[in-house]
């Protein structure tokens, strides 16, 4: 017999940033979502349930915010979703707050405006262990007495500790309504409210308070005016009175010279800062309440420093390359030894299945072959490079990039947040654009869109990894792969500097404007979860991003093998197309079969090389290299020199983004203009600087 279940309860989950929220939300309901180790990472919703004890628990894991004030689009989605719900279901039944032990009192800022709106309230006290580790002691029976809720402490990354939130789920979902408010104000403002509150007590959306509605038109917050309005259910004269006397008090305001904003922040932070010394307290006499311990401080001093921050950041980043660079070489050519092996099976087979011969070639040699260079070229570096990308996020370093970038992107008139959205370029750069969505002002959101190209994603990775350790680096004997991870190091800072330069064109041109200001969230050192940083990091961005160039190559296979099959007198379709761009490609310190290669691998940029090599040969398929050394001399055959391989390098840093990140473009911007724009400024840029070292270099 099937058990029915007691209850169902909607469940919100809010927090600030970095409090592991998102790491809760996992836990409860299994659902693998990424969570990253710095401010802003959960834009959109995410959506969960979970059971326990008969009753069903329906969860939205909501954007990290510091505050309702709605500043950002972050805290206007939280806020809406508080006070107004999803849809026609209303607000949900119970509020679950994560917050972060080691640095409550600003996370309780946030808990005493969302008890403003809801008495069902529970707390998450999150990172018990390491505030223990800090001689830190908690009491959180302390909070539930201040405050009137339940609440617990634990530490969300022992999975089995959060299974105590069951309870206070529960608790909060049947609570009942406060008889006095959270919080008192000014009496000035206290005054204010109750002149507002006649005038809301009819046609207030289901269980939004009109305190809380009174309070956010007194600070004269526009859009929580408007959308407040737009779903108050008031008579036309009603609504009219409620605006004159909404005028005449912010009229007062003015000529007393108050600031309800300040006093209401104010009131917040004191309330936070006494209950937080009442749930908190430190084992070591004069110690702070602080997020960040000694240790924390004095690495920040050297990683954010002026003077070390920005080495540091090379010198990791050279460390990443070079382990990737050396260790991505033997798995490599295992994998495209194993895979380029079964092409005759497979033909075989297909053979046996009565297809006709023509056809056979065409998937064997053209769509498999293509598959297994990409998945080949691709799978080795990328199981390597992410975990370790990985592990810098989880254990708190990323962010310090993003705060060391921060100055550079200001002074080019960007938002700092573009730093974050740079490193996601890393994986992918259609994800890059989609991480645009943190940032606030469109300006600056569309700035970050069209220069996130020039960071070198993992489908073009190893290919510049390619050329550089056949080419560039051919004479490093014994410290080849070291020289390669340097040459590559520095081709990214070019990269970062062709961001920099656009960033800056682009805002004093086309999207001039003024910089906007941000909050970006330091977060704790913090040791990184080494299992699951790799699980999470094959699964969610290699397995992912391979998977979505594996369905691309296919038929980008088929395609080339059509062409490279189908002769106008005497030549193939692509020897044709290399023969008539091959004016422009010597101007560039490139040739036309390079071109041709780029065209074709507009939908994936994994298959340059492997089109470059087939036209060569004059073949009918493409064809991979046994070595890296033999594709050296492949290429030497065909003229190749350092300056092409210089010239190969830079186009490959700057140029039309792939058919995946146009289409992800144009589902951002909602325009097919600024996508052409995203086209044409790198390779107008590429094919500048190309024809500038090919005039300094070329003899």
């Amino acid at each position: 017999m099937q058990k029915q279940h007691t209850s169902t309860y909607r469940v919100a989950l809010a927090g600030n940033p970095n409090v592991g929220k998102s790491t809760v939300f996992n836990a409860l309901t299994g659902m693998h979502q990424h969570t990253g180790n710095w401010a802003g990472k959960t834009v959109a919703l995410a959506r969960g349930s979970c059971q326990s004890g008969g009753n069903v628990y329906e969860l939205t894991d909501l954007p990290g915010t510091y505050s309702l004030l709605a500043r950002s689009a972050e805290e206007a989605v939280t806020r809406d979703h508080l006070c107004f719900g999803d849809g026609e279901a209303g607000p949900a039944d119970a509020v679950l707050v994560v917050c972060d032990l080691t640095a409550l009192s600003r996370n309780l800022t946030l808990l005493l405006q969302i008890l403003e709106i809801t008495p069902h309230v529970g707390v998450c006290l999150n990172f018990a262990n390491e505030a223990g580790r800090r001689r830190l002691d908690v009491h959180a029976e302390a909070l539930t007495a201040a405050l009137g809720i339940p609440a617990v402490a634990l530490s969300a990354r022992a999975r089995k500790e959060t299974h105590a939130l069951f309870g206070v789920m529960d608790q909060s979902a049947r609570a009942t309504a406060r008889d006095t408010p959270v919080l008192t104000y000014p009496a000035y403002l206290e005054e204010a409210v109750a002149a507002l509150l006649p005038y809301l007590t009819e046609g207030l959306p289901p269980r939004l308070p009109a305190r809380f509605a009174a309070l956010r038109l007194l600070e004269g917050e526009e859009s929580w005016r408007d959308v407040l309005f737009s779903r108050m259910h008031l008579s036309h004269g009603r609504r009219a009175e409620l605006e004159v006397a909404l005028a005449a008090l912010t009229e007062e305001f003015l000529r007393e010279g108050r600031c309800v904003r300040d006093d209401i922040a104010q009131a917040l932070r004191h309330t936070a800062e006494r209950i937080c010394r009442e749930t908190v307290s430190s084992r070591e006499e004069g110690a702070a309440l602080s997020a960040h311990s000694a240790l924390d401080r004095r690495l920040d001093r050297v990683f954010t420093g002026r003077l070390l921050g920005f080495p540091i950041m090379f010198c990791l980043l050279l460390f990443l390359f070079w382990l990737t660079v050396s260790a991505a070489n033997v798995p490599s050519r295992w994998l495209s030894s194993l895979l380029l092996g079964l092409e005759q099976p497979i033909a075989a087979a297909l053979t046996r299945l009565g297809l006709p011969d023509p056809l056979c070639r065409m998937l064997t040699e053209g769509a498999w072959r293509v598959l297994a260079w990409v998945v080949s070229v691709m799978l080795p570096p990328m199981a390597i490079f992410f975990p370790l990308f990985t592990l810098l996020e989880d254990a708190g370093y990323l962010p310090r990039v993003a705060f060391n970038l921060d100055r550079c992107f200001r002074r080019c008139h960007a938002c700092g947040k573009q730093a974050m959205t740079v490193c996601m370029g890393f994986g992918c750069n259609a994800a890059g654009v989609t991480g645009c969505r943190i940032i606030d002002s469109p300006r600056e959101r569309l700035i970050a869109v069209l220069t996130n190209v020039f960071t070198p994603c993992n489908g073009r990775l190893p290919m510049m990894i390619a050329v550089i350790t056949v080419f560039l680096a051919a004479k490093g004997g014994s410290a080849r792969s070291f020289l390669a991870a340097l040459l590559l190091a520095a081709f990214i800072l070019l990269g970062f500097g062709a961001t920099f330069f656009c960033s800056w064109l682009l805002s004093r041109t086309l999207l001039r404007g003024v910089p906007s200001a941000f909050t970006l969230e330091l977060p704790p050192y913090r040791r990184p979860q080494i299992g699951k940083v790799i699980v999470r990091s094959l699964f969610d961005r290699t397995l992912f991003v391979l998977g979505r160039a594996a369905a691309v190559a296919a038929p980008a296979g088929l395609l080339l093998w059509l062409c490279a099959n189908l002769r106008l007198g005497g030549a193939s379709l692509l020897q044709h197309g290399a023969e008539l761009l091959d004016p422009l490609g010597r101007l560039m310190g490139l040739d036309g079969v390079i071109l041709v290669a780029f065209l074709f691998g507009f939908p994936a940029a994994e298959i340059v090389i492997p089109i470059m090599l087939m036209i060569y040969g004059s073949l009918g398929a493409p064809i991979s290299y046994e070595s890296l050394d033999a594709l050296r001399l492949l290429l030497v055959e065909n003229g190749w020199t350092p300056l092409t391989a210089v010239c190969f390098l830079v186009f490959t840093l700057m140029h039309f983004p792939c058919s995946t990140t146009c289409l992800t473009i144009r589902k951002e911007t909602g325009s097919w203009r600024w996508t052409a724009v995203a086209v044409v400024l790198p390779t107008l840029l590429g094919t500048g600087l190309c024809m500038l070292i090919r005039a300094l270099f070329g003899g």
